[in-house]
């Protein structure tokens, strides 16, 4: 089968940038997503439809196919009590240079870096961490299948049918905030720093769609 819409692909990959390799994935863990859902950039997807298993692939995005120029607009200031977990600011996680995981304003997770923080305020770097930059992807497709009813309605890991309850009602304890005034910055639990898109510490952060 050929990677086209409505297919679960899973594949590996490396990313280059800058001369380093910033991400990859293996076929033992590979990325996994649904082609044509806009789960990943554009571009990417463009690059790797109509391959079959054991198909290579080696593209170069540009920053305009990736993930935009630095915005200086998405460079912001925050209140503290954005960064409030559970009744309590987490100030372990306010350390500039640290990423932390924010919500904007449709629920998606975007990465901010701390820049600086503040009697009052966190100015948080809401941009990418691949933003500005050119993206060398290199890889192969490991498998191909039809995606069910239930992944095209739900996401392929239940993440749609989650994002339809997440940060709705009290008591939870997800770590959500409800920071005010920002459709971007929502402190949204642990921090991590692995400088990826959407990174979870398995490769998957890349190639992701912008929020």
């Amino acid at each position: 089968m050929k990677v086209g819409k409505n297919t679960v692909v899973e594949l590996c990959y490396e990313l280059e940038v800058d001369g380093e390799i910033v991400d990859r994935t293996t076929k033992e863990k590979p990325l996994d997503y649904i082609h044509g859902t806009g789960s990943l950039l554009e571009k990417f997807e463009q690059n790797v439809e109509g391959l079959e298993p054991g198909g290579r692939f080696k593209f170069t995005l540009t920053p305009a196919e990736g993930y935009g120029e630095v915005d200086p607009d998405r460079i912001i200031d925050l209140p503290l009590e954005a960064f409030e977990v559970n009744g309590e600011i987490r100030k372990d996680l306010l350390v500039p240079g640290a990423t932390i995981p924010m919500m904007n304003s449709r629920g998606g997770i975007v990465p901010g870096k701390v820049i600086e923080v503040a009697e009052k305020f966190v100015k948080m770097d809401l941009n990418s961490p691949m933003a500005g930059k050119t993206l060398n992807f290199s890889g192969e497709v490991v498998s191909v299948r039809e995606a069910t009813a239930t992944e095209l309605k739900d996401g392929l890991h239940g993440e749609h049918a989650a994002r339809q309850c997440h940060c709705h009602g009290e008591g939870h304890g997800d770590g959500c905030c409800h920071g005010e005034g920002h459709g971007d910055g929502h402190c949204h639990g642990e921090g991590h720093g692995d400088g990826c898109c959407h990174g979870e510490g398995h490769g998957d952060g890349c190639c992701r769609e912008k929020e």
